[in-house]
């Protein structure tokens, strides 16, 4: 580690205790951050690979066990083919550069979204790099891909409505529980913090079953722009955050003194 990275970690000290379990972040800002600089859109994206990269890295080294990364929403579709092209020719080549770093380090990498959209190498590269990586036990880096929330909760509804009339279910079972297990979230706990870069203060159909209870953390700065310093800014906030669920501060008190 440099000066510089010691000096910037000396300034956000992390409370391991307080870290989030599950980091959400919808990466947003890269054509804004091109087209100031007189650049394509697609530098944009080049240029955002690279703080994919550094908030990955900086994620598994302070302990966070799953980072959700909003890559490419069910509206982006409405893009033009260009740079829809470019951005899964982008999507392969950081799933091939990464994947030994991703095993050297103990990071499963998983997809979800509608992927029977995306084109089929995409497809197969995703594949891929999941069985490569499948023995990850340190953190979890899933990529949300052709993902939309409101079609994750419909899918959810349609599959749970069938076990119903297949007489596997009865209505009476439908509950939180149930309903979470049928999302392609699964097996992980719903994100703690939820960040979005670039000033936009909306959810832009991300996780929305999933985030009832995240702590939301906007920034204006551009993706292309969030540093190490920016995320330790990111986690350093949340620390500060008191979680009630519901409960009033006395409770929460007394529970963690408990």
């Amino acid at each position: 580690m440099n000066a510089a990275e010691t000096s910037i970690e000396s300034r956000y000290p992390l409370d391991e205790k307080r870290l989030p379990r599950h980091v959400a972040i919808i990466m947003d800002g890269n054509g804004r951050w091109a087209q100031r600089r007189g650049l394509s859109r697609v530098r944009g994206h080049t240029v955002g690979t690279e703080t994919v990269r550094l908030v990955v890295r900086q994620a598994r080294k302070v302990g966070i066990s799953y980072l959700t990364l909003y890559a490419f929403s069910e509206e982006n579709w409405q893009r033009p083919d260009t740079e829809i092209r470019a951005l899964m020719a982008l999507l392969t080549r950081f799933l091939r550069r990464e994947l030994k770093e991703m095993q050297d380090n103990q990071i499963a990498f998983r997809a979800m979204g509608n992927l029977e959209r995306l084109p089929r190498n995409v497809q197969e590269e995703l594949a891929r790099t999941a069985a490569a990586t499948a023995t990850g036990a340190k953190m979890v880096l899933n990529l949300a891909l052709s993902y939309g929330g409101r079609s994750e909760i419909v899918t959810a509804a349609q599959t749970i409505a069938r076990e119903v009339k297949a007489g596997r279910l009865s209505p009476e079972d439908i509950d939180h529980d149930l309903f979470a297990r049928h999302l392609f979230t699964a097996d992980m706990p719903d994100p703690d913090l939820l960040i979005r870069t670039s000033g936009e203060f909306r959810l832009s159909n991300f996780l929305l079953w999933q985030s009832a209870y995240t702590e939301l953390y906007f920034t204006e700065v551009l993706w292309p722009d969030f540093s190490k310093e920016h995320y330790l800014e990111a986690l350093q906030w949340f620390a500060s955050r008191e979680r009630r669920f519901g409960k009033t501060s006395e409770q929460v008190s007394k529970a963690g003194n408990a």
